[in-house]
């Protein structure tokens, strides 16, 4: 495998994507850095500072988790939703209800437990073949 064959290849861009892709970036950059701090670089300088002047380093500080999502009962929430429209449409609910699906069942081995299965022969004649694009001369 030659190494040209890995470069990429060359893709035709129009000048209002390009100027689009400009307006992007600029959009997303900004001047004021202040609201911005380095944790890693102050972590690093407080080990470094530790540690030449012959003290323990500070423990690692764990940021606190965000909590997370609040789990939710999709079936419940589903039954109310559906007795929520019922009640909208002035039905009175008592003829819809949410089930769950039954699972299928795997079949038993019992009545074809010794039987091979059939297999299907179907010969074609060389009448009924259809030819080849080569044997049509394509």
């Amino acid at each position: 495998m030659e190494v040209s064959e890995l470069a990429p290849k060359e893709v035709k861009v129009t000048d209002s994507e390009i100027d689009e892709a400009v307006l992007l970036v600029d959009s997303m950059t900004t001047d004021d850095i202040s609201g911005y701090q380095d944790e890693y670089r102050k972590g690093l300088e407080a080990v470094l500072e530790a540690k030449a002047e012959g003290r323990q380093p500070p423990e690692p500080t764990e940021e606190a988790e965000e909590p997370g999502g609040q789990v939710v009962d999709l079936m419940a929430a589903l039954q109310e939703s559906v007795r929520k429209a019922q009640a909208a449409r002035g039905e009175d609910g008592g003829g819809a209800e949410v089930h769950e699906l039954p699972t299928a069942k795997k079949k038993t081995a019992g009545k074809t437990a010794g039987k091979a299965p059939a297999k299907k022969t179907a010969k074609k004649t060389a009448a009924a073949k259809k030819p080849t694009r080569r044997q049509r001369g394509a």
